[in-house]
């Protein structure tokens, strides 16, 4: 056999195809019948997939044998040939790739359990007044970590800190002014974004950003984990108190215990005022009103009781959605979206990649921070730029070269209306010192269309290296 292509997920587990811009590759060139060769050769059966239905991994080894491609099974002791022997082994074998990523799955949620217990941070945000403490094994502060930082050695850890004194001032004035005066979130809030102090995220103050200071234990020092789970990459669902880890004192407390626990009380109180059937009738009013339902979108009502009050009164906030007739798929739709546009990204990269080195040139793909480097003479992104359509029912693509790398040519990739597929480009220089954000329509002035370009054979044109007093 000659290896003609190689498709591979570096780093990806397996557990579906979210991610694997390889395997989707490779079964969408199959599938199209546009494949350049009749055989593909897995170093395992673990390599498919670690799928925890092993019917999965089945289903798309048979898309492959339907268009005529054989796979081979490279390190395992049976010859995939259709033989009652090599079926049972090979069903073995799914089930057991699948059992694996369950039992490290269990192994590592112990660990992390383990390190809650121990008082060490788990993942997420500091939140306002706090910042991460990165520590040693023998728990010697290192230094802050920035957001969107990590820790780089397996034996450092991380802890929670209280962060700048007038942040720790304002959430002390959150919880006073909530337990002492009365006042509800919103006003609260109000009066924040009027003093013009801004927020953890650096935006506006809103009712369910103060509730969530509120409720939150870690401002009083307790480190708490699992209050949601999203184990092997199943659907996300939001865990009884009971099923909660918690290490109390973990941290240096922000807000006193007896003001926290006021605070905590205000708000069951406030939930015990309605009954199930008054709490079941606003959320329903709420589900007609928006047409979904969300817990910050709870916690910006007045009238409503809060979420973590639907949690405890309905055992999760999904009861309470099934309760009023809501399907919670619709809440996890964005996050589809941008799975398929990351993998759509990688995709495209390597597209670009492969295309930029048939036309001779020469290209360097930083993994880190995406960039690519082309004949060593410029730099490059890829953007991919949703399409979103606004009240009056036209499209629009809002390219946020704020957010982009610093690089010298911005590749922005227009998505069409169902964001599926892409419909144009706009080469950006970053010589021409363009605009933060631009907001593009389907039809643009002469000023942005300059940049317009139906596909990129102009950038691979200009990227071919030619010999001196050669034709470009």
């Amino acid at each position: 056999m000659v290896i003609v292509r190689t498709f591979a997920d570096d780093g990806k587990s397996g557990l579906n195809l979210d991610g694997r811009a390889g395997l989707l590759q490779l079964l969408s060139e199959v599938q199209a019948g546009e494949a350049d060769f009749a055989a593909i050769l897995v170093y395992d059966v673990s390599r498919w997939g670690r799928f925890q239905d092993a019917d999965e991994s089945g289903y798309w080894e048979y898309v492959c044998k339907r268009a005529g491609v054989s796979i081979h099974y490279c390190a395992e002791q049976f010859a995939n040939d259709g033989s009652m022997s090599s079926v049972i082994l090979k069903n073995l074998k799914r089930t057991m790739a699948g059992e694996y990523s369950r039992e490290l799955s269990v192994k590592v949620f112990a660990g992390q359990c383990r390190l809650i217990e121990l008082g060490y941070r788990q993942g997420g945000m500091a939140g306002f007044g706090l910042r991460r403490m990165l520590i040693d094994e023998r728990d010697r502060p290192k230094h802050i970590l920035d957001r969107g930082s990590r820790k780089s050695i397996q034996t450092d850890r991380v802890v929670l800190v209280p962060g700048p004194e007038e942040e720790q001032r304002i959430v002390r004035e959150i919880y006073e002014r909530f337990v002492q005066e009365s006042q509800p979130e919103k006003a609260i809030a109000d009066d924040l974004n009027n003093r013009g102090i801004p927020s953890e995220t650096s935006g506006p103050w809103t009712r369910g950003i103060v509730h969530q200071i509120l409720i939150n234990p870690k401002y009083v020092g307790s480190n708490v984990y699992n209050r949601q789970s999203f184990k092997l990459k199943q659907r996300r669902v939001s865990n009884p108190e009971p099923m909660w880890v918690r290490k109390d004192h973990a941290f240096v407390a922000v807000v006193p215990e007896d003001l926290f626990a006021a605070a905590a009380k205000i708000i069951e109180q406030r939930s015990h005022r309605f009954t199930d059937d008054e709490m079941v009738d606003r959320l329903r009013r709420l589900f007609l009103k928006k047409g979904k339902l969300s817990g910050i979108m709870i916690d910006e009502v007045d009238e409503m009781p809060s979420s973590s009050a639907y949690r405890k009164r309905f055992g999760s906030l999904h009861r309470a959605y099934s309760i009023v007739g809501y399907t919670p798929e619709r809440d996890y739709a964005f996050i589809e979206i941008n799975r398929a546009l990351r993998t759509l990204h990688q995709h495209h990269v390597d597209q670009i990649i492969a295309d930029l080195r048939t036309h001779g040139a020469l290209v360097e793909h930083d993994p880190i921070n995406g960039l690519l480097t082309v004949n060593q003479n410029f730099t490059a992104e890829l953007l991919i730029v949703r399409c979103h359509a606004n009240p009056n029912g036209r499209n629009r693509w809002l390219i946020r070269l704020e957010q982009a790398k610093q690089c010298d040519v911005n590749i922005a990739a227009r998505m069409t209306q169902d964001n599926r597929e892409i419909l144009d480009y706009y080469l950006l220089p970053r010589l021409d010192e363009l605009q933060a954000r631009i907001n593009l329509a389907p039809e643009n002035s002469i000023v942005f269309e300059v940049y317009r370009f139906e596909n990129l054979n102009y950038l691979y044109r200009i990227s071919r290296r030619v010999r001196i007093g050669e034709a470009a």
